[in-house]
């Protein structure tokens, strides 16, 4: 087995005017290192074989002024090697005076890790604090420099925004993890609604791309991409299969009844975007900083209104409905009218586009039907791989 271990970033950067300080630094820091190597030299004397470091060399950069620091911060964030840690001056005779500098660091680089050098009493740690905010990323250390001390600090410092770094990737990803199992319940559950319904787990795969195929149109080319942005698009993927959810409380005899039904009979079925809509209702509530899941409510309760107020549950019109679920309602019609039903065969995709283009301004948001008609190429190549043996288009 291996003995290496994992290699740390050891990068410091010296902000002060004053050039003798970054001597004063590089000598005691730099010394550090030598006197580390030569133990390692004695151990491997002694031992007989290689030892794995403990101490990697650190790499000192220097900046004479808070303007350099930043630029030299902002490249090194570029580069994608960021410093670990900063000895930034207090008083600097430039522009930016430590604190300037380092409000301006953090702006680049937030887990920076600061030690303020200082021989008066510009601020007090209280005033510190009010400018900087409570935060254990910053020491003071007091001039003339103790040797002891400065080299405390920086091995403290890198070793914190190590760990700092190294939870923050493990709460990724485990969030990621957290994520993928939350989407994955979420399409089960949706699933389970659809599998009383002769429709298959293709509708639902098709709704949620076509639906971010149509909101991706809008952000580019529509009034509303002002609306429209990533948190907008991936919550509508996530939360559109949901929009039938309600149908899990619809009675066999109605969902699955092969002829039409009467007027008893619809008033029950337009329950399910009630239905659905209440469920999901009672689970945002309980849930905490999932605003798909507020989508999703909001789809389920609207998707079949229609853009000239002749739908339900409410009757809205226009851009009273919710853009989300104007949205779901076009990417919803147009694959029950390219899929076999209990009570239709399916119409090929040249008839389906007529009719979504006939309906427009009444049962569809104009705006959203320009944004199908735009990309009906990438509609039919989702259709194309989704498509099963079962749901082989009938010739109308």
């Amino acid at each position: 087995m291996s003995n290496q271990i994992e290699m740390k970033n050891t990068r410091i950067l010296i902000v002060d005017d004053n050039r003798n300080i970054h001597s004063d630094f590089r000598q005691i820091l730099l010394k550090s290192n030598a006197g580390s190597e030569k133990l390692e030299e004695a151990k491997e004397a002694i031992f007989g074989q290689a030892t794995v470091k403990t101490s990697p060399a650190l790499e000192i950069d220097s900046a004479y002024d808070g303007h350099e620091a930043l630029e030299k911060t902002l490249e090194a964030e570029r580069n994608g090697t960021p410093y670990a840690m900063a000895f930034v001056d207090m008083r600097m005779e430039a522009q930016w005076n430590g604190l300037d500098t380092i409000e301006n660091l953090w702006r680049v680089q937030p887990n920076l890790q600061i030690a303020i050098c200082t021989a008066y009493s510009d601020y007090s740690w209280t005033q510190i604090i009010e400018r900087l905010g409570e935060t254990d990323k910053l020491l003071i250390i007091k001039k003339p420099f103790d040797n002891i001390e400065v080299r405390q600090t920086a091995c403290s410092l890198i070793e914190k925004w190590h760990l700092l770094n190294k939870l923050e990737q493990i709460v990724q990803q485990r969030t990621e993890q957290i994520q993928q199992t939350r989407d994955t319940a979420v399409f089960v559950l949706a699933s389970l609604a659809e599998s009383r319904d002769p429709e298959t787990g293709e509708h639902l795969e098709r709704i949620r791309s076509y639906c971010h195929i149509l909101a991706e149109e809008l952000r580019e080319n529509s009034i509303y991409s002002e609306w429209i942005d990533d948190e907008f698009i991936e919550n509508l993927y996530r939360s559109s299969p949901l929009h039938d959810i309600g149908k899990i409380g619809i009675p066999d005899s109605i969902l699955l009844k092969p002829g039409t039904l009467s007027e008893r009979e619809f008033s029950i079925m337009k329950q399910h975007s009630l239905i659905g809509a209440e469920a999901l209702s009672k689970t945002t509530m309980n849930t905490s900083g999932e605003n798909f899941l507020s989508m999703a409510t909001e789809i389920a309760k609207y998707h079949h209104e229609c853009f000239d107020g002749s739908g339900y549950p409410e009757g809205l019109r226009g851009k009273e409905i919710p853009l989300s679920a104007r949205i779901v309602t076009l990417a919803d019609v147009y694959d029950a009218l390219t899929s076999s039903r209990v009570y239709k065969p399916a119409f090929k995709a040249e008839i389906a586009y007529l009719m979504i283009k006939e309906e427009r301004g009444r049962h569809f948001d104009p705006v959203v039907v320009d944004a199908f008609l735009a990309r009906i190429d990438d509609f039919l190549k989702i259709r194309m791989l989704t498509q099963t043996q079962s749901q082989a288009e009938a010739v109308i």
